[in-house]
């Protein structure tokens, strides 16, 4: 019953004794929150350390501080890659604190020349690993009570859910039934019966894909953290008929995680037989490699047998866990060097240093600390120079191509002191001239150079040494490699990209049957179908199961509709008809119809206005 307004009017002229009315108390409330004192007393109670440390835990294992963390850690990965880091290329990391003094102590208190064993970017990694175990944890344990659960039973009102349609059978409603247990089971739907309902869900790999995706992350960083601690990088240069093995002395610079140990390299090794290049000579792409592949013989243990096989550029050599990539080539001039008194004080290969990648011109040095002149007396020489593998006199000291068409080797002579017996270190491509005097011509005006072709002899003005071209061979630069997490990094990319394709484009749903005996006789069929998400595809695929269901339950004929009475006009004949057909439409319109259609287009207004069922509502039902 409606309360009029002399009714409320009434209300408040009497209030109840010794209170206030039900708008001096809305106002009061009303009042209290418009003000600005500040509140007498608030009772907060107080969390603990263990209600703070659930506080915490929640926040930390959040969806929202979780992609928060993965931001963090995106952005970490920047400066690593701008700032050069110590652990790839300390002549870099050099150059550039030469080169920014004053941005030097902000990077190394910020830990940008390291960052990927820095501590904050560590404390983003382990949190984020954290916080994606615990957010796994409680969803696999609740995901496993959802496999165990049934489908909900169907709710009330199938009419009010997003998909829905119906249509009446000759069928039996158990039949209908059971014919929709088969359809469902078919089409790999979990199947529960509830009274005259059977329930029907699908798409439980959704939320296997959305679990597969988070612990294919945790993978991802186990690797990376795995690749990180017991990585082993190093190089090794080797010359034809050279070889390696597998020890720390032969690698020319080498590079280790933290928890690396030097007993744990396993023993392998390979010889380099033989390496062959090949350059395009003419067009767009002249000087460009054809054919760059290193000949090797290769052991894997101890006692090993040889094997050979080939090396070429992204086709590394996989032995013991290791990866041997070819990574650069340039050439050796075998030369002998002979002392005053006729002594072979160096014989063999010399590396250079390439100093034109596209031609491969090097440049060469040669140390003798041992050597004596004509005389016998102890000196010193050393040999500085370049190496051109086409050399075209009129081109200047460059190499015009990087094949072996006109090599020439090309050197000057030093004698004095190599600076090598003081215990300082020196580089095998550099040549300290500080204390050596270089070799004159006899005219004493012109300086000492030779451009040597294979077969020449150098001799010493003087001193009575000589040095000769004998040949040249081949180097290849070869890059070792081991990174425990790589296989699992790729297993765990792969599982990634599975799980996200997976948690999109798998949708849970739901679809319920229902068959009951109608006031006719006839067997009334209703369908509907809930997606947990947005489904578009929902009312096509429960179109497709009504159609299937219709060939086991298939629509009753509709009923032909009465014909219309004309009894009065065809016995009098003289009275208007269509008068009288009139008055009685006018007269009589059927109280069954009307009730009917009011009850139909109520329900269709209902059904139009309702909001969309939630999945609650099936399980409420």
């Amino acid at each position: 019953m409606s309360t009029t307004d002399t009714d409320t009017a009434a209300g408040r002229e009497a209030p109840p004794e010794g209170g206030a009315t039900a708008e001096e108390r809305e106002l009061g409330a009303a009042e209290s929150q418009l003000s600005t004192a500040p509140a007498e007393e608030i009772n907060v109670p107080s969390l603990g350390p263990l209600g703070w440390a659930r506080w915490f835990w929640r926040q930390l294992t959040s969806m929202r501080v979780a992609l928060l963390l993965l931001l963090l850690l995106s952005l970490g990965t920047i400066p690593g890659s701008l700032v050069p880091q110590t652990s790839i290329d300390q002549l870099k990391v050099q150059d550039f604190q030469e080169r920014h003094p004053t941005l030097t102590p902000i990077y190394e208190k910020l830990q940008l020349f390291h960052v990927y064993s820095s501590v904050w970017f560590s404390a983003i990694y382990l949190l984020l690993f954290i916080s994606l175990i615990g957010c796994i944890v409680p969803r696999t344990w609740q995901f496993i009570g959802q496999l165990r659960g049934r489908p909900p039973a169907a709710p009330r009102r199938l009419t009010r859910l997003p998909a829905y349609t119906t249509w009446r059978s000759e069928a039996e409603p158990e039949q209908v039934l059971e014919a929709a247990r088969k359809i469902m089971k078919r089409r790999r739907f979990r199947i529960h019966g509830s009274g005259d309902a059977v329930a029907a869900e699908k798409g439980y790999l959704r939320e296997v894909g959305n679990l597969l995706f988070h612990i294919a992350l945790i993978v991802l960083l186990v690797s990376f953290a795995a690749g990180q601690l017991w990585k082993t990088e190093g190089s090794s240069l080797i010359t034809e008929g050279g070889g390696f093995s597998n020890s720390i002395t032969q690698y020319d610079d080498i590079k280790t995680g933290q928890l690396f140990n030097s007993d744990d390299l396993p023993p392998f090794g390979f010889q380099l037989d033989r390496f062959t290049a090949t350059y395009e000579r003419s067009g767009p792409q002249m000087r460009t490699p054809r054919t760059f592949r290193a000949d090797v013989s290769y052991w894997d243990g101890a006692d090993g047998a040889t094997r050979k096989t080939s090396i070429k550029v992204n086709e590394p050599l996989e032995i013991s866990g290791y990866k041997v990539f070819l990574l650069n080539h340039g050439y050796s001039p075998v030369v002998t060097i002979r002392d005053g008194k006729g002594n072979v004080v160096h014989q063999g290969p010399v590396v250079g240093l390439p100093i034109d990648g596209a031609n491969l011109t090097e440049s060469m040095v040669i140390k003798v600390p041992d050597y004596r002149d004509k005389n016998g007396k102890k000196d010193q020489i050393g040999f500085q120079g370049q190496f051109l593998p086409t050399w075209v006199r009129s081109q200047g000291m460059f190499s015009v191509f990087p094949a072996l068409d006109n090599p020439t080797l090309v050197l000057t002579a030093y004698h004095g002191s190599l600076g090598v017996d003081g215990g300082t270190p020196q580089s095998v491509y550099q040549l300290d001239k500080s204390r050596m005097k270089q070799f004159m011509e006899p005219d004493g005006k012109t300086k000492f150079a030779r451009a040597l072709k294979v077969g020449d002899t150098m001799k010493l003005p003087g001193s009575g040494g000589t040095l000769s071209f004998d040949g040249v061979k081949e180097w290849a630069s070869f890059q070792i490699s081991h990174k425990p997490g790589d296989q699992g990094a790729l297993i765990g990319a792969v599982a990634a990209l599975v799980g996200l394709a997976g948690s999109l484009f798998i949708q849970r749903r739901r679809v319920w049957v229902r068959a009951v005996r109608g006031d006719d006789g006839t067997t009334v069929v209703e369908m509907a179908g809930l997606g947990r998400s947005e489904y578009a595809k929902l009312p096509e695929e429960l179109a497709d199961l009504a159609v299937r269901l219709q060939t086991d339950a298939p629509p009753a004929p509709e009923a032909e509709p009465d014909p219309e009475p004309g009894r009065d006009s065809a016995k009098e004949p003289g009275k208007d008809s269509t008068k009288d057909a009139g008055k009685d439409s006018a007269k009589e319109p059927t109280k069954d119809s009307g009730k009917e259609s009011t009850k139909d287009s109520a329900s269709e207004s209902a059904s139009d206005t309702a909001d969309p069922a939630d999945p609650a509502e099936g399980a409420r039902a």
